[in-house]
């Protein structure tokens, strides 16, 4: 078959990706690349030959060279409240290290490819097979003004790091909704940089799967997201600086004046604090993580209470684990990875006065905000010995011992590297889950230590 179809007008194009909704992606495997274990190229492939009759490329140019046009092949899935996300991120274009820095954003490689984007949703089903995945919408990609200003925040910030000679230490959680994701065939598919001797991780430019889970439900299920910022003020200033600006006449007040102030009653529910914060952001009874700067960036949200010296009295916990997936997957799937590398967390720090040390009743001050992701040099080294250390010790058996308190275990503690380690999060010691090797063990958490949280807040003033 002759795939060399010329379109046009990008309606021609987008009248044939339409056509094929609610059909199957086998319908279009015309050259059998479902059958073939070698065949990587996948479903994208398949249209690209199957239903828009062009031959599958590897060019820097957008696909529809005459019209400027990028297909984008993706898949989203179906949730328990019916509701869709994106399976993963949109991959765009390679990052050529020492090419890319010299451009200006407009005349840069990504945007003179990726500007224009036909996007064709397929719906991904464990319990399907590939051929039987329906494709369920085709729509053109047009970056909201908004959005459009924090790409290009997002951009530079790549593009300053390559500057910097810090390409090696780009992470994912840099950035809010264009990443620079690890692309090759391992971690060990390594690039030059031009400002360092270091080798770089190959990557590429992509739109974040939270990102995407926004679009999909916007285009498909018609949903709309508030937003925090407008347009205007993107254009001058960054997410942080807006942030800091909303945040700046509270700071120094107590938690009883903020609550007086934006009228938000006094609990000690959990939800005390996410109420106090959005009510200082503007939108009180909004939950900030469907705003749109914090659900399209996957920022989570967390408070910290420093003691006098400038150090919280807790360690900080994330997510329970998930033992079973810790011993089965790979560094770069591994519940722990994920977290620290596609996730930013604004902080909101909040401290005890030096004379009411031992005061029950006291009551802290807001000493500040920041927005935090982990260092890719800590993702690589503290983050990933923990995981290392911890997958060796459920593949030995974990070691269970009576004491006074109840159940000590192997686990890292917190005198592991400093960093991160692991330790009971369950209501009590009767809150247990089952290890792989079959024994029961209280929940478990990985958690920062409260000295690593402090040395990130240090220079709150």
């Amino acid at each position: 078959m002759n795939l060399d179809k010329v379109y046009n007008s990008i309606e021609d194009v987008l009248d044939v990706a339409q056509s094929a909704e609610g059909k199957t992606v086998g319908e279009f495997d015309i050259n059998n690349r479902l059958e073939s274990k070698g065949n990587k190229g996948g479903i994208g492939q398949i249209l690209e030959e199957g239903l828009f009759k062009i031959a599958v490329n590897s060019r820097a140019e957008a696909d529809f060279v005459n019209l400027g046009l990028e297909l984008k092949v993706t898949a989203i899935k179906e949730n328990k409240k019916k509701e869709f996300s994106a399976k993963e991120r949109l991959v765009l274009n390679i990052i050529n290290y020492e090419e890319d820095y010299k451009d200006s954003f407009d005349n840069s490689a990504f945007w003179q490819k990726n500007k224009n984007l036909l996007i064709v949703f397929y719906l991904y089903k464990d319990d399907l097979d590939k051929k039987e995945f329906p494709i369920v919408k085709s729509v053109l990609h047009e970056f909201d003004p908004a959005d459009l200003e924090i790409i290009k925040q997002d951009w530079q910030t790549i593009i300053n790091k390559i500057k910097q000679g810090e390409a090696h230490n780009i992470s994912e959680s840099d950035t809010m909704y264009l990443a620079a994701c690890t692309k090759g065939v391992n971690a060990n598919s390594v690039r030059k940089q031009p400002f360092s001797a270091i080798p770089a991780k190959q990557r590429a430019f992509s739109l974040k799967s939270s990102y995407m889970t926004a679009f999909a439900r916007r285009v498909i299920e018609r949903q709309s997201i508030p937003s925090l910022f407008n347009i205007d003020e993107l254009k001058s200033k960054t997410t942080l600086q807006l942030l800091q600006e909303r945040f700046a006449p509270y700071i120094g007040k107590r938690v009883s004046e903020l609550a007086r102030l934006m009228d938000v009653s006094v609990t000690k529910n959990k939800a005390f604090n996410a109420n106090l914060i959005s009510s200082v952001l503007g939108v009180k009874g909004t939950k900030l993580e469907s705003l749109r700067e914090f659900n399209k960036a996957n920022i989570k949200f967390k408070t910290i209470r420093l003691e006098p010296n400038g150090i919280p009295r807790e360690h900080m916990s994330f997510e329970q684990i998930d033992f079973n997936r810790w011993i089965r997957d790979d560094w770069e799937e591994s519940q722990i990875y994920e977290n620290f590398e596609y996730t930013k967390y604004l902080f909101v720090v909040f401290q005890y006065d030096e004379t009411e040390t031992q005061n029950k009743d006291r009551e802290p001050y807001l000493k500040g905000i920041m927005l935090w992701n982990m260092p890719e040099v800590v993702i690589e080294h503290e983050l990933k010995n923990l995981w290392k250390t911890t997958k060796a010790i459920l593949e030995t058996g974990v070691e269970l011992k009576p004491v006074r308190n109840g159940i000590s275990n192997n686990l890292p503690g917190a005198k592991f590297n400093g960093v991160c380690h692991i330790r009971p999060k369950g209501k009590d010691g009767n809150d247990k889950v089952m290890l792989p090797d079959g024994q029961e063990i209280t929940k478990q958490c990985y958690w920062l230590n409260r000295e690593y949280i402090a040395e990130i807040v240090k220079d709150l003033k």
